[in-house]
């Protein structure tokens, strides 16, 4: 069953409630919340994902509530828990849903190790998965959310989860979170995409989550083989320009962008070196989403790609 089963106040009831079993990729959630911006949400972008059928078991359990405080009813706040924890500092309420999305992350970074997990959008196409590493700001989320507007399967906004042994990606398709001036742009460069409500003043600026395709979150089983590794740049007025690059350098480049590469010891130098070897490493610099799509889908596999 999916969340779409379920009618809002249904939904509603459950998460107050015993709260909701969701499986994201190789994840399942238990959540729990009584926020009523944070059900329609849940609701809204998550509808085409599954619940757990058998609720008795969940890698993270999570939750987010009000302060037993005076916050409650002045300037409400929001907190987020992990197994009964606070783990952030609270938030206005008004910021609950995007709290939840930095905290499932964060859940997903500090307890999955038998990953290698690197921050990077990751799309596929063909059989093939290109991995984009990037710091915030970069315009890394604006391209990966064009890119899966045509035709590109989301395996990742944030977190690129590349499994030990076999270097192969590990899909974690969730909303794709976009910041400030990248909401409009993407709004108007695919007026059919679903967004959450945009939120104003949070540490990130204005955010807005859109919803991951149907078919992304129906494949999230299928692992893939990363054919390139790009970092992108957008650059306004730049002509679209994807520069090769050494696979030294961009090894180096991608370990500073792994939550755990150091983590793992041997084994994340390992995955590392098969990432990489697997890979065409590239600079791309941007600034037209039109040229961005074109280039991305003139990508070839180097010939020893599996």
């Amino acid at each position: 069953m999916n969340v779409s089963a379920l009618t809002p106040s249904e939904l509603k009831f459950r998460l107050k409630k015993s709260g909701i079993f969701l499986r994201t990729g190789s994840f399942i959630t238990h959540l729990q919340t009584s926020i009523p911006g944070v059900s329609e949400s849940v609701g809204l972008l998550y509808a085409d994902y599954p619940l757990a059928e058998q609720a008795d078991f969940a890698d993270f359990h999570v939750s987010l509530t009000r302060p037993r405080n005076l916050r409650r009813w002045f300037k409400p706040q929001a907190l987020f828990s992990f197994d009964g924890n606070t783990i952030f500092k609270p938030l206005p309420l008004d910021q609950a849903f995007p709290m939840l999305e930095w905290g499932l992350n964060w859940c997903v970074s500090n307890h999955v190790n038998h990953c290698l997990i690197v921050h990077a959008a990751v799309v596929e196409k063909g059989g093939y998965a290109v991995l984009l590493p990037a710091p915030p700001g970069s315009g890394k989320s604006t391209l990966c959310a064009a890119l899966v507007n045509r035709g590109w399967r989301l395996l990742s906004d944030e977190l690129a989860l590349v499994r030990v042994g076999d270097g192969k990606l590990i899909p974690l398709p969730r909303p794709v979170s976009l910041k400030n001036e990248s909401i409009e742009i993407i709004r108007r460069y695919e007026p059919s995409a679903i967004f959450s409500r945009k939120v104003d003043d949070t540490l990130k600026g204005t955010v807005a989550h859109m919803k991951a395709s149907s078919d992304s979150v129906a494949r999230a089983s299928e692992v893939v083989q990363v054919a390139w590794v790009i970092f992108p740049k957008y650059q306004a007025g730049s002509t679209a320009c994807l520069e090769t690059l050494p696979q030294a350098h961009a090894f180096m480049r991608v370990a500073d962008n792994s939550f755990n590469y150091s983590l793992l010891g041997l084994n994340g130098f390992r995955t590392m070196a098969r990432l990489i070897d697997g890979s065409l490493c590239y600079d791309f610099t941007y600034s037209k989403l039109d040229d961005a799509i074109e280039i991305f889908g003139a990508l070839t596999p180097q010939a020893s790609s599996k």
